[in-house]
């Protein structure tokens, strides 16, 4: 008796560990032998994560020991230039027979109820594809505002049925992976305009509804959405469309965001990860500031559970090297010498506005760019209040006088560290020259890598700013 619950036990235990793991067969039309692959979405930006060999009947089982997450997954055919969509979720052993003559028209699955939905919704869209045609060739064609207007009341139509689809999948399978799909997908619902007191219409009322509803229909606690690309389309769209492209605006959103994800560790890793990536290399000036905060807040304590501990630490470094020289910073101190080797401390410079500027007469791009920061220097900004402080990063100092003296940049400060003790890139972050940094009467950072005709109009905006105060 006690052998028999033993062999039970492990049999269930074997069952169990079998239910854990995902197995799906392929039966593949048209094909008798190569390399099938299981991909995924995560965000827009699609992986292969396994492969199997496809037999001479055409079959082929690709099957792993972990159950994967949830979300809409890709079975690619040999070549990788073709594939189809399917959806993972719940049930994850089930069979396909694909015709590679159809990929859309003739997949079926058997014991897969969520791809039995999908299907037949793709089947839906693929009905409605002669009026889509249809509308696109219309539009294509048309050549006044009245043209447009009059394809506006079959694309309402089809919109009216693709949504009554949608919300009937809603309704009927609420729990589903692709009816939380369906709701991520909805635009948001903005209520009838109020009016003011006077009785006129708020005109920042349709941005502000639209902004603080954005987000309704989005379940960001479903780490589903996460390998769909409708999660990242959605982040993309809010913040470069719909937040104020300041700091402080992207910091208390993302960090909003951010907490109506803890409840589940991919959706929270995805946030994290994606806002992380996009302000560190934000092109916009400033937002630097948000990659800081976020690594501050989330890396630093250890919340980034999927990077090693050297990876967080390369991370950590990074965001420690950008932190003294953020907008708004004071600049650090520069004790540097100056071409006869007197002491010239940027702090020594006074002036209502200092362009500093790292730059080497052996860099190519310097060689263009310093020549041109010169005479704008010279025609507009030295009547502005601007001083010049340039710094030599690279080259001999023979190449580098040599280089100011052709040039004839006078009326510069023109400095550099022998022995390199001020830990000028540190404190800089100089990883590429030439690189500029504007700073007020007291040193405060106000912008920083900006080309000449920026630095022009930045100087201007700020002059008309400090006229009106």
């Amino acid at each position: 008796m006690q052998k028999l619950l033993y062999f039970l036990c492990c049999l269930c235990s074997s069952f169990s560990l079998h239910a854990q793991g995902y197995n799906i067969t392929v039966q593949l039309k048209g094909y008798q032998s190569g390399t099938l692959y299981l991909g995924h979405y995560m965000g827009k930006t699609t992986y292969v994560m396994d492969s199997a060999q496809i037999n001479n009947e055409g079959i082929a089982v690709l099957k792993g020991a972990e159950k994967q997450p949830g979300g809409i997954y890709l079975i690619v055919l040999p070549g990788k230039t073709r594939y189809f969509e399917m959806l993972l979720d719940k049930v994850q052993t089930f069979s396909i027979m694909a015709d590679s003559s159809d990929l859309s028209g003739k997949t079926v699955y058997k014991n897969s109820p969520d791809n039995d939905m999908f299907s037949a919704y793709n089947k839906f869209l693929a009905s409605q594809s002669d009026i889509m045609n249809d509308i696109q060739r219309k539009l294509a064609a048309a050549r006044t505002a009245e043209d447009t207007a009059k394809v506006r009341p079959i694309t309402e139509e089809l919109g009216k049925r693709l949504l009554a689809y949608r919300d009937d999948i809603i309704q009927k399978q609420p729990k589903t992976l692709l009816a939380s799909i369906f709701k991520a997908m909805r635009e948001p619902q903005v209520p009838p305009m109020p009016r003011k007191k006077d009785g006129s219409l708020d005109s920042s009322y349709p941005f502000l509804a639209y902004k603080s509803h954005y987000w309704d229909d989005v379940d960001l606690s479903d780490g589903r959405l996460v390998r769909t690309p409708i999660l990242e389309t959605r982040l993309t769209r809010y913040f470069n469309q719909l937040v104020t492209p300041v700091p402080d605006s992207v910091i208390a959103e993302g960090d909003r965001l951010i907490a109506k994800t803890k409840k589940d560790k991919e959706s929270f890793k995805f946030v994290v990860w994606w806002l992380t990536r996009t302000y560190e290399e934000s092109p916009i000036m400033g937002m630097d500031a948000v990659f800081v905060h976020l690594v501050e807040k989330y890396y630093v304590t250890k919340q980034a559970y999927w990077v090693s501990e050297e990876q967080n630490e390369k991370i950590i470094s990074r965001a420690f090297t950008i932190a003294p020289n953020l907008i708004g910073q004071k600049a650090a101190a520069l004790a540097l010498v100056d071409t006869a080797g007197r002491p010239k401390s940027l702090y020594d410079v006074k002036s209502k506005y200092t362009v500093l500027v790292f730059w080497d007469p052996t860099c190519g791009h310097c060689i263009t760019e310093v020549p041109r920061l010169d005479s704008a220097y010279k025609a507009s900004w030295k009547k502005k209040g601007v001083t010049m402080y340039g710094v030599k990063t690279e080259g001999t100092q023979a190449e580098w006088t040599k280089f100011i003296q052709d040039k004839h940049l006078t009326g510069w400060a023109h400095v550099w560290d022998p022995g390199y003790k001020s830990n000028y890139r540190k404190f800089y972050d100089v990883y590429s020259t030439p690189l500029v940094y504007l700073l007020d009467e007291n040193k405060k950072i106000l912008a920083k890598r900006l080309g000449v005709e920026q630095l022009e109009e930045f100087l201007e905006r700020d002059l008309k700013d400090a006229a009106k105060k």
